[in-house]
């Protein structure tokens, strides 16, 4: 079911997806303006947005958690029991949001974006060392969805080979400028990624109706882990088909320590400022 504000752009998305659905399939799809349409939902997925940003995530804001609030409002009316992916940004402000608005569970309301984060660092190791991506290990990006998001090189591994040992700081410090602005040069070339974001949210929504678990970064409310409160960010997690079933603690070094504070306290200033 696809929902929008606009009736005739749910339905003419809907009438072109429709074609892509292979003969065997048990679903069809249907467009609407009509949330009533949504009742028994599984799994809700949110990427609504009012405008397209053009030079930071963040420039929409205001606009952007408006719109969130009353998405929240009728998804919680609704369908109370589902569970909500948001891949519309500012991420992981409309996630604090949502779950604030909607009183959903924390667990229920995941923001899909680190993960696609953390596709894109593991690019960027593949380009530097010239190895295919299937030698990279535990490539983790935590952290804001933005310009303080946090690329994990302390637990990465290239052929088994620590990724911190083959690379010094400046080095270190081209890949996390090219991890935070991937957004930005591929906007050079196409107006906006689709296809990373598309795969990553297919991997949570699969293992939630599969039921089958699943191990991601993704944006969650938190309340005392990573000694934060009161602020949604990227942080390890385990999905399953009852929505995130633990927050997972890694260890992390100094200078990734200080960054995380850092992101936590750029997204804390983000949802205060609306």
């Amino acid at each position: 079911m696809l929902v929008n504000r606009t009736a005739s752009k749910a339905i003419g998305e809907s009438l072109d997806i429709v074609n892509a659905i292979p003969s065997t399939s048990k679903f069809s799809i249907r467009g609407t303006d009509d949330y009533s349409e949504l009742v028994n939902s599984t799994v809700v997925v949110i990427a609504a947005s009012t405008e397209t940003y053009l030079t930071d995530r963040t420039e929409n804001m205001a606009s952007q958690v408006t719109m969130i609030k009353e998405i929240a409002k009728n998804i919680q009316r609704y369908c109370p029991s589902t569970i909500v992916l948001l891949i519309s940004n500012p991420l992981d402000v409309l996630t604090y949001f949502f779950q604030k608005e909607s009183r959903f569970s924390r667990y229920k309301v995941i923001g899909v974006a680190s993960s696609l984060d953390a596709s894109r660092f593991r690019y960027f190791i593949s380009e530097k060392f010239s190895v295919p991506q299937i030698s990279i290990a535990d490539a983790l990006v935590l952290g804001e969805h933005g310009d303080s998001m946090v690329p994990v090189f302390s637990r990465c591994f290239v052929d088994g080979t620590p990724l911190l040992s083959m690379l010094d700081n400046d080095e270190r410090d081209l890949i996390i400028d090219a991890v935070r602005n991937y957004w930005k040069t591929l906007r050079n070339y196409k107006s906006r990624s689709q296809f990373g974001i598309a795969k990553n949210s297919y991997d949570v929504i699969d293992a939630i109706i599969s039921k089958k678990e699943i191990s991601v970064p993704a944006s969650v409310v938190l309340d005392g882990e990573y000694g934060e409160t009161n602020v949604s960010m990227g942080v390890p997690v385990k999905i399953n088909q009852n929505g995130i079933i633990e927050i997972q603690k890694i260890e992390l070094d100094k200078f990734e320590q200080n960054s995380l504070k850092i992101s936590a306290h750029t997204i804390r200033i983000n949802i205060q400022s609306v």
